[in-house]
């Protein structure tokens, strides 16, 4: 994976209705071990990582990159949303495009933050790169985020099989793109 390009980061912080999209602060690493280490939000993405190796490896400000956003609630992180590049994928359609990824903690699950905090992510995106398609894959097994995938818009492309499951992979079109 690789950045977004031109894009300016960090960018203001991005206020919903509810949340606020931030660059990681070192306030986030406890937040970033729980989600990193749970097995519930493991479970659709090869497993957990152990504990002991994230409180060892993890840097004092973790995932601080371009594309990598903090969902705060109140001024606790309960989740992350990714906006990466493609530059190597498993199928040809992803490949350059921009992918959409997010984890949040179990207890912030069922609220509506997933959709409200991905919105949120790709208006950002559609502001500073206009018309610009972008990919998300996730297991089909993965009933809530099939459904979130299409809460915001995106359309299959294909199903693949990878890591001993059944992979979907859907594309959105930028505001601007022809449909």
């Amino acid at each position: 994976m690789s950045d977004l390009g031109s894009v300016e980061w960090p960018p203001a912080r991005i206020r919903s209705a509810r949340l606020v999209l931030r660059a990681s602060e070192a306030r986030d690493r406890a937040a970033f071990v729980e989600l990193l280490a749970s097995p519930e939000v493991h479970a659709y993405l090869g497993g957990p990582r152990p504990r002991a190796e994230l409180e060892r490896e993890l840097p004092g400000t973790p995932e601080r990159w371009p594309g990598s956003f903090v969902v705060d609630l109140d001024g606790a992180m309960i989740g992350q949303v990714l906006l990466r590049r493609n530059t190597e994928h498993l199928r040809p359609a992803a490949v350059g495009r921009v992918d959409l990824g997010y984890l949040f903690l179990p207890s912030a699950w069922g609220h509506g933050y997933a959709a409200e905090a991905c919105a949120a992510a790709l208006d950002w995106l559609d502001r500073v790169l206009p018309g610009e398609p972008v990919v998300l894959a996730t297991q089909t097994a993965n009933a809530g985020s099939m459904r979130l995938a299409a809460k915001l818009g995106f359309t299959e492309v294909e199903r693949f099989r990878a890591w001993d499951a059944e992979q979907w992979l859907g594309r959105r079109r930028g505001p601007h793109e022809p449909h």
